[in-house]
């Protein structure tokens, strides 16, 4: 039985049961007053699917309001599909792919899949590695900084500085330089100080690492690759997936459009299934995100 054959993917007032019951797992909450115990379900054969009334405030309102699909006309069956097929993709998905197979615009496509990385931005809060555990920190460069000259070195290159937890989860940013002062904080904020980290030789690093349990280096300049447990292996396979999708399967991204991409290969490497997740797991964990992440066009820059 195909992963898309569940009856919330073709059955409008079924897809919102199946979002309701993830958001509101406790009963509907009216979104303008608060209100939990004067709330009814308006049904009919003209009422739209998933529309309750407040009798608190004699409001309607919807599951959709203060989430990703406010204001959103696409079916919220085809939203669902669309989380599961970004979920599902493990060097993600095109705009184009989604509006062939959802049967979408492409600009629909298109701000459905920023919608939908908006959910996956964010995390658990907790740091990432702890006592015993070792965390992987290196950095990799990608497109062209907007205004920059192109040349042989990486001085035009978008850049993003990755953390990963051997055996757990990720966290990449964005950043404008490769410098202490701006990875620096970073690193401290996102990593637990009691970790092992592993990094290449690269000179910030030196510096930063006096701050953690224990840090050792590899020279990969000098051909060094592996020293024990000091690698950076674990992260160069996070870069190869994260690169592969970026060039192969996304092919150009603008850097205020590049956290974005960032925050969906972020959050499938840390709902993998060497963490028990599957398909439909993630799809879950995005649909959880969806709440106070509305985004418009204009934030996108869909309009312009």
């Amino acid at each position: 039985m195909s992963g898309l054959s569940a009856p919330h993917f073709h059955d409008e007032e079924k897809a919102y049961e199946y979002v309701e019951a993830r958001l509101w797992p406790e009963g509907p909450v009216c979104p303008h007053c608060g209100g939990v115990d004067r709330v009814g379900k308006l049904k009919g054969k003209t009422t739209r699917a998933g529309l309750w009334k407040c009798y608190q405030c004699r409001k309607p309102f919807t599951v959709k309001i203060g989430t990703i699909f406010e204001d959103s006309k696409v079916p919220m069956r085809k939203w669902l599909q669309a989380m599961y097929l970004i979920a599902g993709s493990k060097k993600g998905i095109s705009s184009n792919q989604l509006h062939r197979i959802l049967g979408v615009t492409l600009k629909t496509a298109w701000f459905m899949s920023h919608r939908i990385r908006e959910a996956m931005s964010g995390d658990d809060g907790w740091p990432l590695g702890g006592l015993g555990k070792t965390v992987e920190a290196d950095e990799t460069f990608i497109g062209t900084e907007p205004g920059r000259e192109v040349k042989k070195s990486f001085y035009h290159k978008m850049k993003v500085l990755a953390l990963v937890e051997r055996g757990g989860r990720s966290r990449a940013v964005v950043v404008d330089s490769l410098t202490v002062p701006e990875v620096q904080p970073i690193m401290l904020e996102n990593i637990s100080r009691f970790s092992k980290l592993r990094t290449d030789e690269a000179s910030m690093y030196m510096s930063i690492g006096r701050f953690f349990y224990d840090h050792q280096s590899v020279r990969h300049k000098a051909g060094e690759y592996g020293r024990g447990d000091a690698h950076t292996n674990t992260i160069e396979g996070y870069f190869s997936i994260f690169k592969r999708g970026m060039k192969g399967v996304y092919q150009h991204c603008q850097k205020k459009h590049l956290h974005r991409y960032v925050n969906e290969f972020n959050f499938r490497y840390s709902h993998r299934a060497a963490l028990d997740y599957n398909d439909t797991g993630r799809a879950d964990a995005i649909l959880k995100g969806v709440i106070g992440k509305r985004l418009t066009y204009q934030q996108t820059g869909a309009a312009a």
